[in-house]
């Protein structure tokens, strides 16, 4: 069994540069603004939508590349963070890693070290972060062979150590449409959200997502319309919109 302790060990500065130094962490920069009070409701949803029990284990993806989804998973992360909940950001984008740039992490020990190196430490792959409650997982160096890596045993026991250990773990994943990773990883979580940015996603894309998540049996909890503005406008982050599936996988606006 993996033991997970001292956490507050590593202090990583928070970034809310440019997309080029990762992505902006508006609920850290701005935890009033509007846009910070819609992470609120979309964490709301997020845990009313498990009426039975609280969901552990979170995977955020997309259809393809440039949809927000690691804004959303960061953000996100902050929300749940400051709720109280000990919060796990974990990269498990591999190919295009955004949390060592978000986070002002240089050359950081990561998911991969974990999943190749057996004799590697899991406590020197988490971080803390300037906000309290929140860790990050950066995924380290690019490996040639991720999927191989996510569908590892050795990814199993990571997932399970974590999640007996944090009472949230949102896993940054690859777009569905780019690579397997997604699909792989949507088996080994509680839920899947997929991220879909208004005049970015085309309606066929978002559909073989969801076919191809359904195909696997992973549970997709909702979908995330990203960059609509509101109505008095707002640019990127006007308005973070939410819906969730039911039996039938219809979607249905959250009022």
């Amino acid at each position: 069994m993996l033991n997970i302790f001292n956490l507050g060990k590593k202090k990583a500065p928070l970034s809310t540069d440019s997309m080029e130094n990762g992505v902006h962490m508006i609920t850290a920069a701005s935890p009033n603004s509007v846009i910070s009070e819609q992470f609120k409701t979309l964490r709301t949803n997020i845990q009313f939508s498990n009426a039975d029990s609280s969901y552990r284990t979170l995977m955020l993806t997309s259809s393809i590349a440039s949809e927000g989804k690691s804004t959303i998973a960061a953000n996100l992360a902050v929300t749940f963070a400051n709720q109280g909940l000990h919060t796990l950001l974990v990269d498990a984008d591999m190919r295009r890693p955004t949390i060592n740039a978000t986070f002002s992490i240089s050359n950081p020990k990561g998911l991969t070290n974990f999943l190749t190196d057996r004799d590697f430490d899991v406590n020197e792959a988490i971080y803390a972060t300037s906000v309290d409650n929140l860790f990050v997982m950066p995924s380290g160096p690019v490996p040639p062979n991720p999927a191989e890596l996510l569908s590892s045993h050795r990814m199993d026991s990571l997932i399970k150590a974590l999640s007996e250990q944090l009472d949230l773990v949102i896993y940054d994943a690859p777009p569905v449409l780019s690579v397997t990773d997604a699909q792989i990883l949507g088996t080994k979580v509680d839920g899947t959200i997929l991220v879909v940015r208004k005049n970015v996603a085309e309606k066929e894309a978002v559909r073989r997502s969801v076919s191809a998540l359904n195909q696997v049996k992973a549970k997709i909890i909702g979908t995330v319309l990203n960059d609509v503005e509101n109505a008095g406008g707002g640019g990127y982050y006007g308005y973070y919109g939410y819906g969730y599936y039911g039996k039938t996988d219809k979607k249905r606006q959250a009022r």
